[in-house]
């Protein structure tokens, strides 16, 4: 959830260039915003008529309304009061996690009776009221099976909080990397039904929303998980819509995760439905092979997944080397196959090569549909061991917040 520098791989350097990391409000677009009725005419009548009104201000403030139509609709408003009863004044042990945006509590909310997860917005963190107006805006509009729900917001003076479904697993990072001593590992038919489900998710934000979004920061901690392991995207702060009629691309700044961002994107700032291809590749190769996509754990050789992962994708021979080692050997020949394909081709240098996300979704589908059982399948053996086995100590300390995120792309 929080945003670091691409070019400030170190903490210090996060830091110091923390303050930069919200965009510039006079160069903010409407392209920057989805089409929401915010009754934005707040010229006319007094802040404390309505509960949407800091909101408005805040669109008002960021030039947001341009183009904003009457057609949409807002998620619902909490007061600060409502959410510091949800959990009795943001207590310790209601505390989940914390990001770029703020810490994360679980409440329960009575007016509406149900659990909920809340993210406070930290004034002096990593993203900024532009980040909570646009995931607002965004989720407002947004209505899928696998993009988490926002259930509302509070902005009251300096207060900016989000109110969205509670999800019970957690992220999908808590269930990948660095496992707790005893605990289960994902077994391959959840890995692709999580990489299916996520890739509809992106479909809806690409192909279905009006206007399109590009995600623009698409990794395992932003992959959330309700019952039986579905999949719901969530953190939309950096999202944009996407280029629309002629236009190829969006500029704008580089935002995003390192090793997630895709190297074009990185490069020229030029930002495309392709650029979330790239990430979903690599959050597809991390289901496959257990890796981060940045461990400075590892050899220098294997730190960076997709840099690791390229000479084993011309090798047939060596596929089972890139299987996670806590799958055992339970997992089938040619649906691996199929997945590493599918991830090779996300994670093309070109980005006219990657392909749509709805060529994604059918092929992932497809391997999703594909039940593998452990009981009538032969265990899978590689064909030489890992140099790096995810069953050493190292591979299972616990994740702490610090640990949990990797250095992020900024501008």
């Amino acid at each position: 959830m929080s945003c670091f520098r691409c070019v400030g791989k170190t903490r210090q350097n996060n830091q110091t260039n923390h303050s930069s990391r919200r965009e510039n409000h006079t160069n903010i677009t409407s392209a920057d915003k989805v089409k929401v009725d915010l009754n934005l005419s707040v010229n006319d009548k007094k802040e404390d008529e309505s509960k949407h009104d800091q909101l408005s201000l805040d669109v008002k403030n960021l030039n947001l309304k341009d183009g904003v139509s009457g057609d949409g609709k807002v998620a619902k408003t909490f007061t600060f009061q409502e959410l510091e009863a949800a959990t009795g004044n943001f207590r310790s042990d209601c505390f989940v996690g914390e990001g770029g945006f703020g810490k994360v509590y679980k409440g329960n909310i009575q007016r509406i009776n149900q659990v909920v997860a809340i993210k406070q917005l930290d004034p002096n963190g990593l993203q900024g009221i532009r980040e909570f107006v646009v995931e607002v805006l965004t989720l407002s509009l947004a209505d899928h099976l696998n993009l988490v729900k926002l259930l509302g917001f509070c902005a009251e003076g300096e207060q900016r909080l989000l109110v969205y479904e509670y999800m019970p697993l957690g992220s999908l990072e808590n269930h990948l990397h660095d496992l707790s001593a005893g605990k289960k590992p994902l077994d391959w038919n959840t890995r692709m039904r999580i990489a299916a489900g996520a890739a509809r998710g992106l479909e809806y934000l690409h192909d279905k929303m009006k206007p399109p979004v590009i995600y623009r920061d698409l990794k395992c901690s932003n992959i959330l998980l309700g019952e039986d392991y579905n999949p719901k995207l969530s953190d939309f702060g950096l999202a944009k819509v996407g280029p629309i009629g002629d236009k190829t691309h969006v500029s704008t700044r580089v935002m995003g995760t390192y090793g997630y961002c895709a190297p074009d994107y990185a490069m020229t700032g030029q930002l495309t439905f392709k650029s979330d291809i790239y990430s979903f590749g690599v959050v597809l190769l991390e289901l496959i092979t257990g890796r981060k996509a940045i461990d400075h754990r590892k050899p220098a050789k294997e730190q960076n997944l997709v840099a690791w992962a390229r000479p084993l994708f011309r090798d047939r021979r060596r596929f089972s080397e890139m299987v996670d080692p806590l799958l055992e050997g339970h997992y089938p020949v040619r649906g691996l196959y199929q997945a590493l394909a599918i991830a090779a081709m996300c994670v093309q240098e070109q980005p006219n090569m990657r392909p749509v996300v709805a060529d994604v979704v059918t092929a992932l589908n497809y391997l999703a549909s594909q039940k593998y059982d452990p009981q009538t399948h032969a265990i899978q053996r590689p064909r030489k061991s890992s140099s790096s086995s995810r069953g050493s100590s190292a591979g299972h300390r616990r994740v702490t917040s610090n640990d949990s995120e990797t250095d992020r792309i900024g501008d």
